[in-house]
């Protein structure tokens, strides 16, 4: 496994101004509980969050200011076509539910946050559909971040389950979407054997809308 080489902060600075000038007009985005966010030189920290959108993970990383963002994204998306190759020069990197492409995704979200970068996880493991439920969670958010020791930043993203939710094939326009950042989850994090615990926790503070 090859070490990450993160694309440069003019890119990823032009990349977080293009993003909100888009999602501002078309989506009304709002962001609350910026002020949960620590500061890149708190170290390391895994983003845990619904997942409504195909543009969650761009959405989430627009106040993620001076820090190294790595993601976990759905292993097909990478075959395709230009979207693949972008996502994996902004920090992507594929996930699969079992077997040696999830032993891989498992190491490299360890080096990365073991390296001072910030990991987004989208618990659910696929997109919401349109009633907005949560899907049910994976453990993968929780067993990183015990492992590597690391708080857990939960985020809420609400509006988007009307935007563009798993049996949409393309998105609607300006509906309102909010981007909600709760209080760091720092308990836990160096007991090894309480992964449902911490899971619990990220699930609820999602929840708390």
């Amino acid at each position: 496994m090859s070490e990450f080489r993160y694309p440069p902060p003019f890119i990823i600075k032009l990349g977080r101004m293009i993003a909100l000038c888009v999602s501002k007009p078309l989506w009304f985005i709002k962001f609350e509980g910026v002020e949960n966010i620590p500061p890149p030189s708190l170290g390391p920290v895994v983003v845990a969050a619904n997942h409504q959108t195909y543009m969650d993970p761009v959405w989430l990383s627009i106040p993620l200011k001076g820090r190294k963002l790595r993601f976990m994204a759905f292993d097909v998306a990478f075959g395709w076509p230009i979207v693949g190759p972008l996502i994996r020069f902004l920090g992507a990197f594929p996930v699969a539910l079992s077997g040696s492409r999830a032993k891989i995704a498992y190491k490299e979200s360890l080096t990365s946050l073991r390296a001072g970068a910030t990991l987004i996880i989208f618990p659910e493991g696929a997109r919401e559909f349109e009633d907005g439920q949560l899907l049910p969670f994976r453990e993968g958010a929780a067993r990183i971040a015990l492992a590597a020791g690391v708080p857990v930043l939960p985020a809420t993203i609400s509006g988007g389950n009307l935007i563009w939710p798993q049996d949409r094939k393309f998105p609607r326009f300006f509906r309102r979407v909010t981007i909600r950042y709760h209080p760091p989850i720092i308990d836990g994090v160096s007991r090894k054997d309480d992964k449902r615990v911490l899971l619990n926790a990220i699930r609820d503070a999602i929840s708390d809308q």
